[in-house]
């Protein structure tokens, strides 16, 4: 739905029955925002550079890795992609390694690079371990994870839902495989096919510089199977309702805390990483 509306066709607004918590049907007319930008960007100028930079910025930041304490014994850490530096995995797992437990929220997470996998998934093993083999046209290497110097050995949950994608669920289903830590939460979105990306560039004097990504390899999991359009089916298979939704509540943390040794309600757990809206 969102890639009809938001990609294929995009409109200024949608005239929408929408089915609230209590069963009633209403009409709702729901108008995008609609705002002139700027239709030619100076970069030569230090005001259109500064700018630039800035939007980057402010993108970034609402990508980044979170993480919270929860009593002494539980770190939670949110993370929406996978495109971290090394350092920030390094980072990541230093806090977990202060505690006995970690609950790694991949929720909403779309995957991303497949160095930052590798790093992970090594952060949690004293040994070497095989993800998947990269299936392609030519003969291509299987993809390993090296163990990371003193890795996490405390307990592990790890959330998904049907966004999880890409090296998100190779993550979780790693973890899985290796009975290194439960996955709760609902299937994830089965879209795991490696892809490579050109760089290209048209125009002289004006030049337009954009990429395409071309799909190269699947990656077949230790067990001989394939995530791609299966997901990851969770150990404990658990949605929030629309009730909790409309009401900001998050049980599948709540019961992640809970399988931890932490009591935190629903209300509680919401509260941990609150939406950050864009910056117009």
């Amino acid at each position: 739905m969102e890639y009809i509306v938001n990609i294929l066709f995009p409109r200024a607004g949608m005239h929408l029955q929408v089915r609230g918590v209590d069963g009633q049907v209403r009409k709702v007319d729901v108008m995008a925002k609609i705002r002139q930008l700027q239709k030619l960007v100076d970069l030569t100028s230090d005001l259109g550079f500064w700018n630039l930079i800035r939007e980057q910025q402010n993108a970034d930041r609402l990508v980044r890795t979170r993480c919270a304490d929860v009593g002494k014994d539980l770190e939670i850490c949110k993370m929406p992609d996978f495109e971290l530096s090394e350092e920030k995995v390094h980072e990541v797992l230093g806090l977990a390694k202060k505690r006995k437990g970690l609950i790694l929220d991949l929720r909403d997470n779309p995957g991303g690079s497949v160095v930052t996998l590798g790093q992970m998934v090594g952060g949690f093993f004293d040994h070497e371990i095989k993800i998947g083999d990269r299936v392609g046209r030519k003969p291509m290497k299987p993809q390993v994870a090296k163990a990371q110097h003193d890795p996490f050995t405390g307990d592990l949950v790890v959330l998904v839902d049907s966004n999880s994608a890409s090296a998100a669920e190779l993550f979780a289903r790693v973890m899985q495989l290796e009975k290194r830590g439960k996955i709760v939460g609902d299937r994830s979105a089965g879209l795991v096919m490696e892809g490579k990306i050109f760089d290209h560039k048209a125009g002289a004097n004006t030049v337009v510089f954009y990429a395409v990504m071309v799909t190269d390899a699947d990656v077949v999991m230790t067990d001989g199977q394939s995530l791609e359009r299966r997901g990851v089916t969770p150990d404990e298979v658990l949605l929030p309702s629309a009730a909790d939704l409309a009401s900001g509540r998050d049980p599948v943390m709540a019961h992640a805390t809970e399988m931890l040794g932490v009591k935190m309600s629903p209300e509680e757990a919401a509260k941990l990483f609150p939406y950050e809206w864009p910056k117009e």
